[in-house]
């Protein structure tokens, strides 16, 4: 059975040497995995209508399936 539920993610914006990121000066969204993850190690991510699943392996590596 899945649970669905919502965790509050803060963006932290970063630009490499402190400098203008690029697209017209637009900040890149980074995210905390373990924030995402929220201790577990799974999560599902819906894009375009569809659902895939984060994962993270026993290496600490993320696999992203649909």
């Amino acid at each position: 059975m899945n649970e669905s539920r919502t965790v509050p993610v803060a963006p932290v914006a970063r630009a490499p040497g402190g400098g203008a990121c690029d697209r017209a000066s637009k900040p890149k969204r980074i995210f905390d995995s373990r924030v995402l993850f929220d201790g577990g190690q799974e999560l599902q991510i819906e894009h375009n209508g569809e659902i895939y699943t984060l994962r993270v392996t026993s290496k600490g590596k993320l696999i992203l399936t649909k």
